[in-house]
C-alpha cells in the first residue's frame, strides 16, 4: 500500500469576482467524500491541503474532476507535495531581493517548461520587476505590485506551454504552516 502524502492543491481562477464561485466548506466536504483526508482550505482563492496516497498528477486530475462533476466549475489544478512546496521556497533565487511577501510570487507550473522558452522570458525587459526560474516554478518580484507589473501581464500558460498558477509568498508560507 502506498504511503499517504500531504499535498497542496492550487486551484486556478477560483472565486475571482463573480467567476468560478466555490464555497470552501462545500469544496472541503466534496473532496473528503471523494476519499481525500485531512482536507483544509486557506482563503477563498483555491488553496487546498489534503492527504492522499496518490501521486500529485493523479491528485490534480481527481480535484479537477471533483470541481467539474460535483461543483460545476472548470478549473485547472496544480498539485505539489508539501515537501515539494517547501523545496521550492528554499530554492527561491529572489528570496534575498524580495522584501514584501505580498509582492513576491511563486508561479507553480504543471511541469518543467522548455529551457528555450524560459530563456525567451528571461530576456524580456521587465524592470524593475525580476523573474527567475526553478525546475517547475517561476519566481517573480514585483516591487510596485502585480497590477503595475509587466510580469503580471505575461501569460505563462501560453508562453511556456504549461498550466501555471501563482501565489504570493505570504500565502505559500501560510500553506506550509498549515501543512505542518
Amino acid at each position: 500500500m502506498a504511503r499517504s502524502t500531504r499535498h497542496v492543491a492550487l486551484l486556478r481562477g477560483i472565486n475571482l469576482a463573480s467567476r468560478n464561485r466555490v464555497s470552501m466548506p462545500r469544496l472541503r466536504a466534496t473532496l473528503a467524500a471523494r476519499g481525500f483526508e485531512d482536507v483544509v482550505t486557506h482563503g477563498q482563492s483555491g488553496n487546498v491541503l489534503l492527504t492522499s496516497a496518490q501521486p500529485p498528477a493523479t491528485v490534480a486530475a481527481a480535484v479537477e474532476d471533483c470541481l467539474a462533476d460535483d461543483l460545476g466549475v472548470v478549473s485547472k489544478v496544480v498539485v505539489r507535495s508539501l515537501a515539494e512546496v517547501a523545496e521550492a521556497v528554499a530554492a527561491d533565487p529572489l528570496a534575498d531581493v524580495a522584501d514584501d511577501p505580498s509582492r513576491h510570487f511563486i508561479v507553480f507550473l504543471s511541469r518543467a517548461p522548455d529551457k528555450a522558452k524560459t530563456r525567451e522570458l528571461l530576456e524580456l525587459d521587465v524592470a524593475p520587476d525580476r523573474l527567475a526560474f526553478g525546475r517547475r516554478e517561476a519566481y517573480m518580484w514585483c516591487p510596485r505590485g502585480l497590477r503595475a507589473s509587466k510580469l503580471g501581464r505575461l501569460d505563462f500558460d501560453e508562453r511556456l506551454g504549461v498550466v501555471a498558477t501563482s501565489r504570493n509568498a505570504r500565502t505559500v508560507d501560510k500553506l506550509l504552516e498549515l501543512g505542518g
